[in-house]
């Protein structure tokens, strides 16, 4: 069944299922009502000239130029002409989707002034496979993200270029395929497309969606680890948590309990008072990352489901507003400290990676997990790897929402960089994949050193990852191991493997 937009009601996990696995989407019956109501005050006040912003205005610093009635409709084509200004890349087809899906859920409040014909190509396009190219770079997340959406803007009235079951066509030759009529714009139709924070707000939908799993694979690498140092576990008792309160702290111990459970190592054995920080502090560090995630989650939420827009028409009052609904700095900001939660958990992971391959640290594992010191390096140049890809995290973990740089003759002269905020959180994440497939590789080497049954759920990791990276008896490139284990990282195989043996790990949110 369709997903309902209805502009109230969006999750995250809808953005996933229509951007990324190809949901299809119907308006709301009362969404439409409501977009037709409102284009109606907006006609009525263009015919009694009332003067509007981007209606009968220019825009930015042109926002004080009153167009003759005659130029009102040319405009909004000239405008999308303007702003398609980006550059570089191609976005991935499920971003531009899911800001696609965004902007319907904007519209559909019936408080952005487009006529309800310009929503429902949008909603066609998503139904029947239409993408519109767009540049990655170009958006400073202030007064929206005008270049990538002035490109899905333009495939409506056939310009621009879009993607049709894989194949990269000139919009109107898509468009046709598709079966979708080519429209020309009216008053403030071009306007309504373009104006908000959709293809951050988009790109950060996903993210949050791929972090929380991550998250979730990062518990089950520490799991590993720890059985394989031989680690205190009091310090994973849910009461110690409890106490201090924090929600994120509380689940990750309980993952990684779940994780753990039916290892014979949780029968005795020696263990040390207590391990060094970045073993028994795991629950307390991926845990704060996890309650931020959860803050992140509710923020996008809100401006998933909120009127991001300007100006913005309030028929029931006969109101036009202007304003700034538009700024993303509400997003950028906890974005951006995303990328340094997953930066900070990354960094985590790595300092027990030395410990499993440090022999002063390792508790009687081989040096660098190798049998033969000395003739071969095990997995010494592993930690080299992982230690690049932390140290390009912390220069991408620089927050982007205060680097404004001002535009359009100061009249914009505070805007988000929203946009590079996704850019850099999207390379942190892309890095995580491959940080903590090189602890999960450490963690599988080492426990084929130790003589005891893993948990049910490291055991399952442990076969999941033995079946694209096998023991490391005697040198070899590792590259294709790196390359491999972090595809089965970023797949989740191992996490999918890990749940069917011990039921779903929980959420903070």
């Amino acid at each position: 069944m369709a997903i309902k937009i209805t502009g109230d009601a969006l999750t995250i996990e809808d953005v996933v299922a229509v951007a990324r696995h190809g949901e299809k989407i119907a308006l709301d019956k009362g969404a439409v009502e409501r977009i037709k109501t409102c284009r109606a005050m907006l006609e009525k006040k263009i015919n009694a000239r009332e003067i509007m912003y981007g209606v009968n205005t220019g825009i930015g610093e042109f926002s004080e130029v009153v167009l003759t009635p005659e130029q009102v409709e040319k405009f909004q084509t000239f405008l999308v002409y303007n702003h398609a200004a980006g550059i570089g890349d191609p976005c991935p087809v499920e971003q531009v989707r899911a800001a696609m899906l965004g902007r319907i859920n904007v519209h559909a409040h019936g408080n952005s002034g487009c006529r309800p014909v310009i929503t429902q190509t949008l909603c066609d396009m998503l139904n029947r496979g239409v993408t519109p190219m767009v540049c990655q770079k170009g958006s400073v997340g202030a007064c929206g993200d005008l270049a990538p959406m002035s490109q899905i803007a333009l495939v409506i009235i056939g310009e621009g270029e879009a993607y049709y079951k894989d194949e990269r066509l000139p919009a109107q030759e898509a468009m046709k395929r598709a079966g979708i009529e080519i429209l020309r714009f009216k008053a403030r139709d071009g306007l309504a497309i373009i104006n908000g924070s959709n293809l951050v707000t988009g790109m950060g939908c996903l993210m949050i969606y791929d972090t929380e799993r991550w998250l979730k694979q990062a518990e089950i690498a520490a799991a590993m680890t720890l059985e394989a140092l031989h680690a205190n576990m009091r310090p994973y008792q849910g009461l110690l948590h409890e106490l201090r309160g924090f929600k994120g702290a509380v689940t990750s111990a309980r993952n990684i309990r779940q994780c753990i459970e039916g290892s014979d190592f949780l029968k005795g054995g020696k263990a040390k008072v207590q391990d060094a920080y970045s073993m028994r502090s795991t629950p307390q560090v991926i845990g704060a990352a996890r309650d931020h995630l959860a803050h992140t989650r509710r923020q996008f939420e809100i401006e998933l489901n909120g009127v991001g827009d300007n100006p913005i028409f309030v028929p029931e009052q006969d109101l036009c507003l202007t304003g700034a609904n538009f700024q993303g700095s509400p997003i950028s900001l906890p974005l951006d400290m995303v990328g340094a939660a997953i930066c900070m958990v990354c960094v985590l992971s790595e300092r027990r990676l030395n410990r499993l391959l440090n022999p002063a640290l390792s508790v009687g594992l081989p040096a660098f997990l190798t049998k033969g010191a000395g003739m071969f390096s095990g997995l010494m140049l592993s930690q080299y790897t992982a230690g690049m890809m932390i140290v390009e995290q912390r220069i991408l973990s620089v927050p982007g929402c205060v680097q404004s740089i001002p535009a359009a003759a100061d009249q914009e002269d505070f805007v988000s960089m929203g946009m590079n905020t996704a850019l850099k959180t999207e390379q942190i994440l892309k890095n995580a994949y491959g940080i903590l497939g090189i602890e999960f590789m450490a963690a599988a080497q080492a426990l084929d050193f130790r003589d005891f049954k893993p948990g049910q759920g490291t055991r399952a990791a442990y076969e999941a990852i033995r079946k694209v990276v096998d023991y490391l008896d005697e040198d070899r490139p590792l590259y294709p191991d790196h390359n491999n284990i972090a595809a089965l990282v970023t797949r989740c195989d191992i996490l999918e493997a890990v749940e069917e043996k011990v039921g779903e790990l929980g959420t903070s949110f």
